[in-house]
């Protein structure tokens, strides 16, 4: 797949072909749907707890005689009928995370750099940096290929000072060629793919690849 290239102020330079078999494969939504849910479930805490009648604090005697007195019978104040009883079938802590194929999340995230680049939402842009860290030398930039729109870009290296400048950007993601999210990358409006981060891309897919087989 050929892509134009463009610079940090929005002008065409030249023209960069993207390995088909990462960003030219046919879509498979339903891997993209699982690795998304994948993702989800990790990120849940779990410490959600409600106290069952055998933990809430009260007293066991009954509240009043069981016949005579025309109201429903009740075995103690604990009872989940009861303001201040226990609760019927609550949560408990628990662990919400599991594991999907490796194969599974990685033709995930191929599929959704497919249907970034065959919707035009990905742009490839020149290698840059924000030698400043600061927010509005950042802005400057985004402002020539997006415009208030949730915008993912993809880096080629940990770059401190990108993420420091984009801090204060709402809407704005930042994910390394080696360490993609499927939540934020397919929820992207915008895509900016660094130039050398594209080629990072197709290595370290395709260096998995020949480890799988």
């Amino acid at each position: 797949m050929e892509k134009k290239v463009y610079s940090v102020d929005g002008k065409e330079l030249r023209t960069i072909m993207l390995d088909d078999k990462v960003f030219g494969l046919p879509v498979n939504e339903d891997v993209i749907y699982y690795a998304i849910n994948n993702e989800l479930a990790n990120k849940r805490v779990g410490t959600a707890c409600t106290k069952g009648r055998s933990e809430v604090h009260g007293s066991n005697a009954k509240p009043y005689k069981q016949k005579g007195t025309g109201r429903a019978r009740r075995g103690d104040k604990k009872s989940p009928l009861l303001v201040g009883g226990g609760v019927i079938f609550g949560p408990k802590p628990r662990d919400f995370s599991y594991s999907i194929p490796k194969k599974a999340k990685r033709l995930a995230m191929k599929s959704i750099l497919s249907l970034q680049a065959q919707s035009d939402r990905l742009t490839v842009v020149e290698d840059f940096t924000v030698e400043s860290g600061k927010t509005k030398d950042l802005v400057k930039i985004l402002d020539n290929f997006a415009k208030n729109e949730r915008t993912v870009i993809i880096l080629k290296d940990d770059d401190a000072k990108i993420k420091q400048a984009g801090n204060n950007i709402p809407n704005l993601y930042f994910l390394s060629y080696n360490r993609l999210r499927a939540h934020d990358l397919f929820y992207g409006r915008k895509v900016i793919l660094l130039e050398t981060a594209a080629k990072n891309i197709s290595q370290f897919y395709n260096a998995d690849e020949k480890e799988a087989e």
